[in-house]
């Protein structure tokens, strides 16, 4: 199983590759922007994107419009501070599989990507 975290927070990254580690998943992608992860989904196939809303270059909602027109239905999980309703449900008229609001836990992003990827529980 192979898993993009996309983040412009290295931090955050960290948290999210350590939860998803924790579930035996050893093939984990990381990218700082948009951009960086189109080019890492180019260079092959992920089982799953996990990815801010919030980053420069390309924010996380142009990732999942250029993810669902070249790569198809990838499982992708949208993470950001805007928790409005109107973000939600643009996000889900996109394409996006999950969405979680932060600050989330481990035990969250476990469940989401367990959710998505249930050979990785």
């Amino acid at each position: 199983m192979k898993v993009l975290i996309v983040d412009d927070s290295a931090m955050l990254r960290t948290v999210v590759k350590k939860a998803v580690a924790s579930m035996g998943v050893e093939n984990i992608v990381e990218a700082g922007d948009g951009v960086e992860a189109l080019k890492a989904l180019e260079a092959g196939d992920v089982d799953l994107i996990f990815s801010d809303w919030n980053m420069p270059n390309m924010s996380g909602l142009e990732f999942l419009k250029e993810t669902r027109a070249k790569h198809g239905a990838v499982p992708f999980i949208m993470a950001t501070t805007e928790g409005s309703k109107e973000k939600v449900m643009e996000a889900i008229a996109n394409g996006v599989s999950d969405y979680m609001v932060k600050p989330f836990t481990q035990v969250m992003i476990v469940e989401k990507v367990g959710k998505w990827c249930p050979a990785a529980v």
